[in-house]
């Protein structure tokens, strides 16, 4: 299941980043992932709660913003959505796309709680 490494990579990142900012627990994670990448946002969350209970972010908010895939037509210049991976241009029918969107993966923010200096 690609869903659990992407959740186990996701953990590591954020105890590292945590702890950095010397925090002791993490509260919230706003996650975005792009279409392409072909990942379910639920079992993203299902493979991240199994993973962080025990941790610093354990009962973290999960907000995952899906980005669609977007192209540009090399031949034309056309923009647009590319719905079902279709990267024919809609303007010319050219089948040279570039891929503006869609192939994110990445942490936006988190928010969390300061460890106790005492």
């Amino acid at each position: 299941m690609h869903e659990m490494s992407v959740a186990q990579g996701l953990l590591s990142i954020l105890e590292d980043r945590a702890k950095a900012h010397s925090l002791a627990r993490v509260t919230r994670i706003r996650l975005k992932i792009g279409r392409m990448r072909g990942l379910d946002s639920r079992q993203i969350r299902l493979a991240f709660e199994a993973l962080a209970e025990g941790s610093l972010a354990e009962g973290a908010e999960l907000d995952i913003e899906e980005i669609p895939a977007k192209a540009r037509c090399r031949a034309c210049g056309a923009v647009w959505r590319a719905a079902d991976y279709r990267f024919d241009c809609p303007d010319c029918a050219a089948a040279d796309a570039e891929i503006l969107e869609g192939r994110e993966l990445y942490i936006e923010s988190f928010d969390g709680e300061p460890a106790d200096p005492g």
